[in-house]
């Protein structure tokens, strides 16, 4: 028998890992099958290059719970430790700098330290053990050990008459732990973290029933079977000339078994250099609510989950995906739960867009009738990565699509080419016409097609910041919403009409709108327009409109600009029957009414008729048919 403390610099080691080196006291589970696992891996490793003699077998871990005990085992069989091992690698508990780690996190916990890369892992079990044990033989012919702490520095080493090579760790669960004492927990938990682990993980048997003959002989049996509980060869460990598209759903149904739709494409992500990378990201279909998508895709370190939070790694842009990263480059911190930036996290997000970006090319390329038909399902993605990623809006101009109100979908490109003709302003831009709502601006749309124009249906939240930045980089192209007072330009180069009123008769007639028109609200404008168009149109300034939207959806008053009060143009047709109609009406309050009318209408197409002045138009309306 052996006894001695644990060679540590500090004697305050345990009550320090026990209460900040983990944000959660439920990882001790997966770093204790972490090492399992590495023991396992390590003898492979030894048997191929002919180090380790006798019978590899099949090794799997096993993980038990005694609750009358009220114990937790986690036994492998791997590598095993000799007395000399459990002397390095347990008893000394080796970190550089160990004082000065110890002052920086001793008060605080959420940001608390390193121990991935320190060797500390074991030493969370004290986390939820009062006590410890190992028994271990290792695959070397020599005698096996019982290993025994109580969380203080004092341990004792003792010989076992264990004869099984591998590992078993036993942790006698502590009072405000015994959660871990329960099925459901410890099962909740393997799921989490150890799902896709590269080792079988046996918790606990099931029944298997096969039928024994056949006709009126047939019987059924029924035997007890290991219940494993992780898939060791995931579909991103395996190559991608080996997965059917089956098998790429497959995989997606079991890291999301509560999500119903398909996938509606994948990537499969496959790199060694400069670094090592692997994964699967899927394109589900998305809500408008940005914010729940995210926090899908997972992060594993060899097959160990680590996060669901890959921010820094994976572009922001594309943690509205679902999926799976797995990097052994990636840098963590001691409870491998926080990334740590360096060099490797930024090239790995390059990466991973350039990836993206290719896949959407060669998914446009391919078949653009069916990335088409999935478009207003991943827009918002392509949108907001057009915005936020330099180098994907560097390549997004070969598939980006411009949807039409007609349900066309258009490249950039297939726009110039498609309106250069016709749609130039007087200082040579080419005007590139949007709705945001199909139905609410349906009359300026119909107007608009009726000269030949075409229009498109960008309804995005983002829609204005995404303006902005293609009418920065593209000089001559503006993008000009349908109901918005620059569509003025084109409807006076597209009509070629002659204004039926004079300028001294619309002088006049502007005396009479604005005697019933709030200046404050509206400014009078009149244009010729066919005969059959609306007297009335109500337009917004385009400048004003572009600062409300983007301070609404950038942010709250950026610029100032939450709070203007709304401001439009009255549009008057000079060449309608109404309008002319007014100018010959002697009547004032006749001519009030129909003014009032008129405004209200147009008011109405734009949404902007409510509470009273609404509930006095139906009114009015109903007397003028009476």
């Amino acid at each position: 028998m052996a006894t001695g403390k644990i060679n540590v610099s500090v004697e305050n080691i345990f009550p320090l890992i026990k209460k900040f080196l983990y944000s959660d006291h439920e990882i001790f589970l997966r770093e204790l099958i972490s090492n399992a696992t590495d023991a396992t891996t390590k003898l492979k490793h030894l048997y191929s290059i002919g180090e380790a003699k006798g019978e590899y077998g099949a090794p799997l871990i096993e993980v038990k719970i005694d609750k009358e005990g009220k114990k937790l085992h986690i036994i492998d069989q791997g590598i095993g430790m000799t007395a000399d091992e459990v002397e390095k690698y347990i008893n000394q508990v080796a970190f550089s700098g160990a004082e000065e780690f110890l002052e920086k996190y001793k008060d605080s916990a959420k940001d608390a330290g390193i121990i991935g890369h320190f060797g500390l892992g074991f030493y969370s079990a004290f986390m939820v053990a009062h006590q410890v044990e190992i028994i271990s033989k290792s695959y070397k012919d020599e005698p096996a050990v019982h290993w025994i702490c109580d969380g203080s520095p004092e341990f004792n080493l003792l010989p076992s008459t264990r004869h099984e090579r591998g590992t078993e760790i036993i942790l006698h669960i502590a009072e405000d732990s015994e959660e871990f004492l329960e099925d459901h927990r410890i099962r909740e938990l393997l799921a989490k973290y150890n799902k896709f682990m590269p080792v079988p993980i046996k918790f606990g048997t099931r029944t298997e029933t096969k039928t024994i003959g056949e006709g009126d002989d047939a019987k059924e049996e029924s035997t007890e079977v290991d219940n494993i509980i992780n898939n060791p060869n995931p579909a991103w460990t395996k190559a991608p000339a080996d997965l059917s598209n089956e098998d790429y759903n497959s995989f997606y149904r079991e890291l999301y078994p509560m999500q119903f739709d398909e996938p509606l494409f994948h990537i499969h992500l496959n790199v060694d250099y400069p670094f090592n990378l692997t994964g699967i990201l899927y394109f589900p279909k998305l809500s408008h609510d940005l914010q729940m998508q995210k926090d899908k895709i997972q992060l594993y370190q060899n097959q160990v989950y680590v996060t669901d939070n890959v921010e820094g790694i994976v572009p922001e842009f594309l943690t509205m995906l679902k999926g799976v990263i797995d990097s052994p480059d990636i840098p963590l911190n001691v409870s491998r739960s926080y990334l740590q930036a360096d060099g490797n996290v930024k090239k790995i997000s390059n990466y991973i867009t350039r990836k993206v970006s290719d896949k959407l090319k060669s998914l446009f390329i391919d078949n653009r009738a069916d990335f088409e038909a999935k478009w207003n399902d991943i827009k918002i993605v392509l949108e907001y990565g057009m915005l936020s990623e330099a180098k994907f809006y560097e390549k997004a101009g070969d598939f980006f699509l411009y949807p039409t109100v007609g349900k066309q979908f258009l490249t950039l490109q297939d726009l110039k080419d498609k309106t250069k003709e016709l749609q130039t302003d007087k200082d040579g831009k080419l005007v590139i016409l949007y709705a945001s709502n199909a139905d609410a601006q349906h009359s300026y749309i119909d107007a608009a097609q009726a000269k030949g124009y075409e229009v498109l249906l960008l309804d995005s939240p983002i829609v204005a910041h995404l303006i902005q930045k293609l009418e920065s980089d593209n000089e001559n192209l503006t993008f000009v919403r349908v109901d918005a007072d620059h569509v003025d330009n084109l409807i006076k180069k597209g009509e070629d009409a002659v204004s039926a009123l004079s300028e001294d008769e619309q002088k006049e007639l502007q005396t009479t709108l604005e005697e019933v028109i709030p200046k404050q609200t509206f400014t009078i404008q009149f244009q010729p327009m066919s005969a059959e168009a609306a007297p009335f149109m109500i337009t917004k300034p385009e400048f004003m409109r572009r600062m409300k939207e983007m301070s609404a959806h950038g942010g709250g008053g950026m610029f100032g600009m939450g709070n203007l009060p709304d401001m439009y143009n009255l549009v008057v047709n000079t060449n309608s029957a109404l309008v002319q109609g007014l100018m010959n009406t002697e009547d004032k309050d006749k001519q009030q009414k129909q003014i009032r009318q008129a405004l209200d209408i147009a008011k109405l197409s734009q949404n902007l008729l409510k509470g009273e002045e609404l509930t006095a138009f139906v009114k009015r309306s109903f007397d003028l048919i009476h």
